[in-house]
């Protein structure tokens, strides 16, 4: 299977297989009946079975070092004798495993629903001469499927008749590769007049074409066709007779087809990634540092058990009168009490391996995700729907995007273009405007050809007008009313509507409909015009030399009433004006970059007329190049070379491809927050690059550099690499993009255009003595990051998830997202860290495979700026504060074993112990982790440089952890050792009663309780009530609690140890000072570091801070003074930050 994930440039042909058309077996003696099994149709995108669920999930999550660590730790309590219950370690963890079990059941439920709907969708199938219906599962290959207009196509089939007498029917093919405009395919020449279930019921021929494989864009077969005679016919098939699964029959009736590839197999199924567990930088981040605190339980267990056998050395240490061992203690080994030793300690230490951090970390994921689905400004008046989570896991990895992959169609634009202009000899013609050649209102300052032309001007310009009418593949289709009525034609104007392979295409034509000259049909090879005088002309259509991407120009030979023959061309600038020789080429250039400046889509129209000589050299020169079986591109490409030469040029096109709304100022932003923004789209190089333009992708000054296979085929792709790996290192030496915000004049801005070949090329592996082949990857990363945007076109989808691994595996290893709206986008959504679906026009497969599905592609703006940036702080300070807590609750019971014969004696009551993290301190830092806001949400907005302040993680970097964890360390000390000195043979009860272990270790729990708590409240940016009823809340339920605990005898434990322990503390005046006292200690070096950094090494963020309180201590002013001192502050730290 390894094998066939090659992408478009590489050959790849696996063996081959035979379909039977019909499943009916070739007449006797003609070949071999060979049975071949394929898949069924179905399709599966799920990724548990009702089987398979428990162990794949449970075998899933324990793969998780925290998860398994717990496991060992709670099997570990149930079989040794611990100081502490196993239901302290076996509750959280299961609690843990259930809700994410749960989840991801819940998750790939909805999976399993979405499947079963396409699996049970009704099809039409033939069989023995009739069409009955079945499930679209139940599909097999080799049958023969009925698909009527507006139906999706449920397997790849064959186009063997359709209801059209050309043999044509036209198809969109939005899902697969983003482009939503119809395109033309072709029915077998010798099963095209097989119009009824009866006849196709007797067609008995065979397939034979390659293997499944996922080029979209490539298919290699033949059909042997048995007649009445002993050999059969064969008749080559292309990608031009393949329907592919996902695409939408359009403007024909129906068609009959048989299935070739089915199910899995299918080129959209092959173009699918595997769906895999993502995990976030944050969680790889956690698991790192899990490790660290590992090694330091570890090292706690060891260094106790070493020093508990040095105590024991002494006879009267070891077995006090008190405390006489067993004859079964004294016979065992010392290695094997040294071990359970080892255990006891490691379980009594196990609290610093937060299981509630896991328990928290889960449940502000989940709670937190809500934030994006109730958000207002992302819901979408027209869609009637909002924002949708499909995973939580992932959240705070939106506040760590470093590049964006998107694609173009659907995406980006709207895909709905419209005519703006068009330029004849330098003159300027605005539809809305002009029409029918009438000067309408507000068209005064329109440059006109004079009011009396020359008689070459005038012919010029309906020589423009008509070559834009002949020279497209347009098809019309009429219009229907709402009663159902059609009405084609009415009074001599046509109000049908255009469809076409390119929607560039049906905007010149409804441009020119709109200047006068309408095209109104193509019947037994003529087209017909309606002109300016409301007279139709006819041209006979006699070669169609069809645009492709190498020449980027697409040319028309007609034949007018009067017999004149002519040559209509149209294309780019850059493939028209070198072969021009006459016209006004300056006035007409000069156009044409104005408009392209503007972003709009241009092109060039250019004539020349034929002699009946000359047209039957082009006529030979095309039939023999035609009827070549080898090179037959080539030699295409050679005729067309020969014929589209010597133009006369007429005038140039503007049309304009709506953007979304807001889709410039989004990728604006992206930049700003330094964001690598790249286009990977399956559409034509021109189209991209004029998307981009508007976009702002590239801008005025961006210098193209372009990899593509027009280049390649001029020079070798090593050379070509080698060129512009140069070019950009000469501007930026060994600096990269990164060193600069993209947004400087000082540096050349480069951009990238690379097609699918040429990718492929560039990704091939190494040929064995092919030298520096292998390079080619590391030389195109190279010339990626020195430039600001990259465009990829004629992607195909499995390439479009190639080109985000490739970023993924990159030595910087950087976090991507990958945005799209068609199935076409699936791949890359999953391989990108981070997966999102626009709720598009092309099906709801990208929404439903990705983790985030927003309306609109500005909504991402918000997305990553605001709610990204907001739970990535959340998330770092709660995993952060968690270890801290830990910390300071854990190293006074290690102290405490120094003091007490290393015992294992716990220095706080077991309930203490089961509840600091479930209850005591839990509410506040989740509470914390879902509305903090350090910084306003409209300022994260305007300012997206702020993004750049949280970017590689910057917040768990290993130095800041280090910080909290020496923290941690010191106020446990000054817990332990300020209540031990404070406490050393000191009397606190009016009776003269001392206290005991059981108070000394409350008294440490109190302080620790208090100050951690504190601590977080010293953090929080953002009061609410809730905050302060959760934060005093919570100390106020631990005082409660303890005099509840501490206050009644309780029949349900065998214990009674606590019992008065809390009043009796609380009844000390000592107490209460040492508590004080202790707690602002601890405080202290916390709050003398952030005084300090904010007064000599502020961030942009506290920068913000200090703006924002200088605000709001003025408010009593003005409001244009609030205003303009907000203004100045604002620009004040921008200006110093840029420098800085």
């Amino acid at each position: 299977m390894c094998e066939r994930l090659h992408c478009a440039g590489e050959e790849n042909w696996v063996d081959s297989r035979t379909v039977y058309i019909g499943h009916k077996v070739p007449p006797p003696g003609t070949e071999a009946y060979i049975p071949q099994r394929y898949p069924d149709n179905r399709i599966v995108s799920s990724k548990y079975t009702f089987w398979n669920f428990i162990p794949k999930n449970l075998f899933e999550q324990f793969r998780r070092i925290a998860n398994f660590y717990f496991l060992i730790i709670f099997l570990v309590q149930l079989i040794i004798d611990t100081p502490t219950s196993p239901i302290t370690s076996g509750l959280p963890l299961f609690f843990v495993i259930t809700v994410t079990a749960i989840k991801q059941g819940y998750e790939d439920w909805l999976r399993h629903k979405a499947d079963n709907a396409i699996n049970q969708c009704p099809v039409h199938v033939v069989q023995h001469g009739k069409v009955v219906r079945k499930q679209s599962r139940k599909l097999q290959v080799g049958d023969v499927v009925l698909v009527k207009e507006d139906e999706t196509f449920p397997c790849d089939l064959i186009l063997l008749s359709t209801s059209r007498d050309d043999g044509t029917c036209f198809v969109t093919t939005a899902s697969l590769d983003g482009e939503s405009s119809h395109k033309t395919y072709y029915a077998v020449q010798d099963t095209k007049a097989f119009n009824t279930e009866e006849e196709v019921d007797t067609i008995q021929a065979t397939i034979e074409c390659e293997q499944p494989q996922p080029d979209l864009y490539k298919f290699v077969g033949r059909i042997n066709i048995y007649l009445d005679r002993d050999e059969p016919i064969a008749r080559p098939l292309g990608s031009e007779n393949l329907l592919l699964r996902g695409a939408t029959l359009k403007n024909t009736e129906y068609i009959y087809a048989v299935a070739i590839y089915t199910g899995m197999e299918t080129k959209m199924a092959l173009n699918y990634q595997s769906k895999s567990q993502k995990r976030s930088a944050v969680e790889k981040s956690m698991n790192a540092y899990l490790i660290v605190y590992l090694c330091i339980l570890i090292s706690k267990a060891l260094i106790n058990t070493v020093f508990k056998y040095v105590w024991q050395a002494d006879p009267n240490r070891d077995e006090p009168w008190y405390n006489q061992k067993t004859e079964t203690e004294r016979q065992r080994h010392i290695l094997i009490r040294a071990f359970t030793d080892f255990l006891a300690f490691m379980v009594l230490f196990n609290y610093i391996i937060p299981v509630s951090m896991y328990v928290t970390v889960e449940m502000q994921k989940f709670l937190g995700s809500y934030f994006i689905s109730w958000d207002d400004e992302m819901f979408d008046e027209e869609l009637g729907e909002g924002a949708l989570v499909n995973t939580s896991d992932l959240n705070e990895e939106l506040g760590q995007v470093e590049y964006v992959f998107t694609d173009k169609t659907g995406t980006l634009t709207e895909n709905n273009m419209e005519f703006i202009e068009c330029c004849v000899d330098g003159h300027v013609y605005v539809p809305h405007a002009i029409c029918n050649g009438q000067i309408m209102s507000g068209a005064s300052s329109i440059d006109m050809i004079d009011s009396s032309p020359s008689a070459e001007g005038k012919e010029h310009e309906e020589l423009f007008f008509r070559a834009l009418c002949l020279c497209h593949t347009v098809q019309v289709k009429e219009e229907e009313t709402v009663d159902g009525i059609k009405r084609g034609i009415h009074q001599g104007k046509a109000t049908s509507f255009y469809i076409s392979s390119s929607p560039d295409e049906v905007a010149l034509v409804e441009g020119m409909k709109r200047l006068g000259f309408t095209y109104l049909r193509l019947k037994d090879n003529h087209m017909e015009i309606l002109n300016r005088e409301d007279e139709i002309e006819r041209f006979e259509l006699l070669e169609v030399l069809n645009f492709d991407s190498v020449r980027r120009r697409m040319s028309v030979i007609v034949r007018s009433n009067s017999g004149e023959l002519y040559l209509f061309c149209k294309g780019a600038d850059s493939s028209i004006f070198p072969r021009v020789i006459s016209g006004k080429v300056d006035q007409v250039r000069a156009r044409v970059e104005h408009n392209a400046v503007e972003g709009l889509r241009t092109l060039c129209v250019a004539y020349k007329r034929l002699s009946r000589e000359e047209y039957e050299q082009v006529c030979h020169l095309l039939s023999s190049a035609k009827l070549a079986l080898q090179d037959r591109d080539k030699k295409l490409a050679e005729a067309y070379d020969v014929i589209e030469r010597d133009f006369i040029l007429l005038g140039a096109t503007a049309v304009e491809d709506r953007l979304q709304d807001k889709a410039a100022d989004t990728i604006e932003s992206l930049h700003k927050a330094g964001m690598k923004v790249w286009v990977l789209t399956g559409d034509k190089m021109e189209t991209a690059a004029a998307t981009c333009y508007a976009s702002k992708l590239f801008r005025r000054n961006t210098q193209i550099l372009e990899l593509t296979t027009k280049r390649t085929e001029e020079q070798s792709l090593h050379d070509v690499l080698f060129d512009l790996s140069r070019t950009v290192l000469r501007q930026h030496g060994s600096m990269t993009r990164d060193t600069f915000s993209g947004l400087s004049s000082d540096f050349q801005d480069y951009g990238l255009i690379i097609d699918g070949a040429t990718l492929s090329a560039v990704m091939k592996p190494a040929q064995e003595g092919s030298g520096t082949g292998g390079n080619y990857k590391e030389i195109f990363l190279e010339i990626c990051r020195n430039c600001s945007a990259v465009l990829c076109c004629r992607m195909a989808p499995l390439q479009k998830a190639q080109i985000v691994k490739l970023i993924k595996a990159s030595k910087e290893h950087p976090i991507t997202l990958a945005i799209g709206d068609g199935a076409n986008d699936v791949s890359m959504i999953l391989e990108a860290h981070v997966g999102i679906g626009i709720m598009g026009k092309e099906g709801r497969q990208a929404a439903r495979n990705s983790d985030y599905a927003i309306p609109k592609f500005k909504h991402l703006k918000k997305m990553l700026l605001v709610h990204g940036h907001y739970y990535y702080i959340r998330i770092s300070e709660l995993v952060q504060y968690f270890f801290y807590k830990n910390v300071c609750f854990i190293f006074p019971q290690f102290l405490y074993q120094f003091f007490c014969g290393f015992s294992q004696q716990p220095l706080y009551d077991t309930a203490y112990l089961t509840l600091y993290n479930i209850s005591f301190t839990s509410l506040p830092i989740l509470l914390y982790s879902l509305i903090e806001q350090h910084i306003n949400m409209d300022i994260l907005k305007r300012d997206p440089s702020l993004y750049r302040d949280i970017a590689k993680n910057s917040l768990l970097q290993w130095p800041i952890f280090v910080y909290w964890t020496f923290l941690g360390v010191f106020d446990a000390v000054v817990f332990f050792f300020g209540a031990f000195f404070l406490f050393d043979n000191t009397t606190f009860t009016s009776n003269g009663q001392m206290f005991g272990n059981w108070t000394f270790g409350t008294l440490v729990f109190t302080v620790l309780v208090f100050t951690v708590t504190l601590k977080l409240a010293l953090d929080t940016h953002y009061w609410t009530w809730i905050n302060h009823f959760v934060i005093w809340g919570s100390l106020l339920f631990y005082v409660i609690f303890s005099l509840l605990w501490g206050g009644i005898i309780w029949p349900f434990l065998n214990y009674q140890r606590m019992y008065y322990v809390f009043m009796q503390m609380l009844a000390s005046g000592p107490a209460w000072l040492s508590i004080i006292l202790l707690i602002m200690v601890s405080l202290l070096p916390d709050v003398v570091k952030k005084v300090l950094c904010r007064a000599l090494w502020p961030t942009t963020t506290e920068r913000i801070q200090v703006c924002l309180l200088i605000k709001s201590k003025s408010a009593c002013q003005t409001t244009s003074k609030s205003h303009f001192l907000e203004f100045n502050l604002y620009k004040t730290y921008s200006n110093e930050n840029s420098t800085i």
